[in-house]
């Protein structure tokens, strides 16, 4: 479970969205903004952690879809963020839709076994 990729790209993604918070507030870039990104993207990795908890595979999927929910927001802030001109590297986004496709694999995955 600790070796799961989705874990681990998860957390790594979260450390990414930290980092980028941090230098975008430098910028004076809104808060409101900065936070939303900050909760969105930080709790991907909290729901899928959270799912490998489950209290069945019911709960299991329902977690991985929250995550995917979490994904999508986290997507939205990132294309503001870069189309507003407060963040230009585009690797960020990319991780993003990665972790996307990865939530998606999984969930069908989990219904298809369930």
């Amino acid at each position: 479970m600790a070796d799961s990729s989705l874990m681990i790209k998860s957390k790594a993604f979260a450390l990414d969205v930290i980092q980028v918070c941090k230098e975008i507030r430098v910028s004076k870039c809104e808060s409101a903004l900065i936070n939303q990104f900050l909760r969105s993207g930080t709790s991907i990795g909290a729901n899928i952690r959270e799912a490998f908890y489950a209290h069945g595979k019911a709960d299991f999927i329902a977690k991985l879809q929250i995550a995917l929910k979490e994904c999508s927001e986290t997507e939205y802030w990132i294309e503001l963020i870069l189309e507003s001109g407060y963040y230009h590297d585009k690797s960020l986004l990319d991780k993003c839709t990665e972790l996307k496709r990865m939530l998606i694999a999984s969930c069908k995955t989990a219904k298809e076994n369930k």
